[in-house]
């Protein structure tokens, strides 16, 4: 039997996501726990792969197990092994086709900039404290909307077969000196977001030109695209699926 769990987490002690060698990522943490609780090894599969720092309100896993579960007791009993920066939200089970990664239509991501120095924000925020033209970054947002081959916002020698994202959503919002940028896609390119918002802080700082936009997408190029803003101000914080994955 097949089950997704939704979870949350605070990225700043990890390195990221998916397990790696003589580093703490969160999915080693839960798989560790997970395997205490039911007595013998598994694996989980993620949603996603969130870079060192990086956060997530809300992310799925999926993890398989021979015996029918007290979901709501597993999720109380998770939840007390599990640090307190690694939140289990629920635990359900689901069709066996079912795949956190690849049945997911729909991902969501924040990026969060403060515009004054927040004490609270230091490690949450990117700080930014030269003045920002929100409408041009806003505009040069939109026209993200007209492509679909992001290879200029990609990592470099990344193992991807394909370059395509269908963007449907990417606009900044501004409150109380915290500016938010809001993107959501069918699926996204490592490094893809803070290369996206590094671009369009250029522009937002007057480097660039908001029609340059068309330009450094239609390059293919990294180089031709803006700095990567720090992991810190990065949030997954919804991915969305069908409801044919229910049981």
């Amino acid at each position: 039997m097949r089950y997704f769990i939704e979870l949350s987490y605070n990225g700043k002690a990890y390195h990221g996501w998916q397990i790696q060698p003589n580093a703490v990522t969160v999915q080693q943490t839960i798989e560790d726990a997970l395997s205490k609780l039911l007595g013998q090894p598994l694996n989980i599969v993620g949603a996603g792969r969130t870079d060192t720092g990086v956060h997530a309100s809300q992310m799925y896993a999926h993890f398989d197990f021979d015996e029918a579960l007290d979901e709501k007791q597993l999720q109380f009993k998770l939840n007390s092994f599990l640090p307190k920066d690694i939140a289990i939200h629920s635990i359900q089970q689901v069709n066996d086709e079912a795949h956190a990664r690849f049945s997911a239509i729909k991902r969501t991501y924040d990026y969060k900039i403060a515009l004054t120095k927040n004490v609270f924000l230091y490690d949450y925020a990117y700080h930014v404290h030269q003045r920002l033209d929100v409408d041009k970054m806003n505009e040069a947002a939109a026209i993200l909307l007209e492509y679909q081959d992001f290879q200029c916002f990609s990592k470099s020698n990344t193992d991807v077969k394909t370059y395509i994202c269908n963007i449907e959503y990417a606009k900044w919002n501004l409150k109380d000196n915290l500016l938010v940028f809001t993107i959501s896609a069918d699926r996204f390119l490592r490094n893809m977001v803070r290369a996206i918002v590094g671009t369009l802080v250029t522009i937002g700082l007057g480097k660039l030109e908001a029609k340059e936009m068309h330009r450094i997408i239609a390059s293919k190029d990294r180089g031709e695209a803006g700095f990567s803003v720090p992991a810190k101000g990065l949030y997954l914080t919804e991915v969305h699926y069908p409801n044919t994955i229910k049981v």
